[in-house]
């Protein structure tokens, strides 16, 4: 009787032992909607979704599961999600890459043959805002006056578009975001804002000039928009928005005009392009005006780059930016900038007390992959600090992103064709107040 019941006791162990294995081998799989989702739908969906940059969308699991070899194969290189900040020297609010536990799921999920799951409702979904990677719609979207038309001959244009406005009265900007029809034309966008006073035609002169000739004379006729501009942004590939933490921002002139300046890349065929810019308000007070400077080549100090900006053909070359911090600073984002001779991009700030502040470091610079960095916290830069800028060159036959075989000499020209070089740091910064090192930024 005694055996018995030791038997009967066993059995049920060993069947509680077997459910058990059996639950926690369910509880491990990993799945699509379960596991594999949450990280696609921050990582890659915003990219890869109608209206962006990515070839194609990777939104539902169809989406997913039919390029798991091809995802697989992107994930292991790390050239998928693109994040090119070495993340050691200095971590980004707005990063991108993968954790090494992100990693081993996609490709534990990948190698399982991509088990669906069952979908919950507490799984995440992805949403968006057609026309925007911002989290809502734009409350104004200012755009060209009509869709620009590129020829396929294989040529660079610099098109400055002019883009009047009138609000009736100023507005309060918490983001900011270029848009395009066709951003794979787009080599880069940069817009300035000038307020204009009641008593200058919003409305004169043409609604586009063409700079990609010698005659650069037709741009003197938006000279009178110039005499102020209240903001400088853009757009650069692998770019999203621009934007400020709560009482952050800057404030858009109840009447101006906005001079979209894109350079288009060459095209073998023709396309169309229909450019703008999303602007996005809030009724909160601007406490903290934002503020952006570009340094280095097109920028402040660009004469003051050692040695003198010109890599001859068949060389690697440094070169190296030294600016004084006029006053104390608490910068919000860092934006980098380099052309296909780029190969390293360092810059940080050594204080009057010779402490140094990392600011941004990318190893392997790849133009195909650029960002404006946000940084978790304000990053103070006290009066008196040197912001340095050091950048390597390769301009060699080695260099498989060297535009021109043979390689030849190249330079910074006012041009910035692709072909041509840049080095450049654009900041956005505020005042500094005591505390603001210490603040946890959020986006709005």
């Amino acid at each position: 009787m005694i055996y018995k019941t030791y038997a009967s006791m066993r059995r049920t162990l060993i069947l509680l032992s077997l459910i058990l294995l059996y639950v926690q081998a369910i509880a491990q799989k990993v799945t699509f909607h379960k596991d594999i989702a949450p990280i696609i739908y921050s990582k890659c969906t915003p990219c890869h979704r109608p209206g962006e940059a990515g070839p194609f969308s990777l939104i539902t699991y169809q989406d997913v599961a039919k390029r798991a070899s091809f995802i697989k194969k992107v994930v292991s290189s790390g050239y998928m999600p693109p994040w090119k900040p070495d993340n050691t020297y200095r971590s980004f609010h707005n990063e991108r890459s993968l954790t090494a536990a992100q990693k081993q799921l996609i490709l534990k999920w990948v190698d399982n043959k991509v088990p669906e799951g069952k979908k919950k409702s507490k799984d995440p979904e992805f949403t968006f805002v057609a026309g925007t990677q911002y989290s809502r719609k734009p409350d104004t979207s200012l755009k060209i006056a009509k869709p620009f038309a590129l020829k396929g001959d294989n040529s660079e244009r610099f098109i400055v578009y002019k883009i009047p406005f009138d609000f009736g009265k100023e507005q309060n900007v918490e983001a900011v975001e270029f848009i395009s029809s066709n951003k794979q034309v787009v080599h880069h966008a940069n817009f300035a804002v000038h307020p204009v006073d009641a008593d200058i035609d919003i409305m004169q002169g043409a609604e586009f000039v063409d700079l990609s000739g010698t005659d650069r004379t037709q741009y003197d006729q938006y000279l009178p928009f110039k005499k102020q501009m209240d903001y400088y942004g853009g757009w650069i590939p692998g770019t999203s928005f621009e934007s400020y933490p709560r009482d952050f921002g800057w404030v858009m002139p109840k009447r101006g005009v906005i001079l979209l300046t894109i350079h288009y890349a060459p095209s073998g065929k023709d396309q169309e392009d229909f450019s703008g810019i999303n602007f996005f308000f809030t009724k909160n007070p601007v406490k903290r005006k934002v503020s952006v400077v570009s340094l280095g080549s097109a920028g402040v100090g660009e004469r003051a780059i050692e040695p003198y900006f010109m890599i001859p053909a068949d060389t690697m070359k440094s070169f190296e930016l030294k600016i004084v911090t006029p006053q104390d600073q608490s910068l919000l984002y860092v934006w980098p900038h380099m052309h296909l001779l780029g190969k390293k991009f360092k810059s940080y700030a050594v204080t009057p007390q010779n402490d140094t502040i990392p600011l941004v470091y990318i190893p392997d610079w790849d133009f195909k992959w650029q960002e404006i960095y946000r940084y978790k916290k304000l990053v103070k830069v006290p009066k008196g600090s040197v912001l340095t800028i050091e950048a390597l060159y390769d301009n060699t036959k080695e260099n498989p992103n060297n535009p021109t075989s043979p390689p030849r000499m190249v330079f910074s020209a006012n041009d910035m064709k692709t072909t041509d070089e840049m080095m450049t740091l654009l900041l956005v910064f505020l005042n500094y107040e005591p505390g603001d090192e210490n603040l946890e930024l959020d986006s709005k």
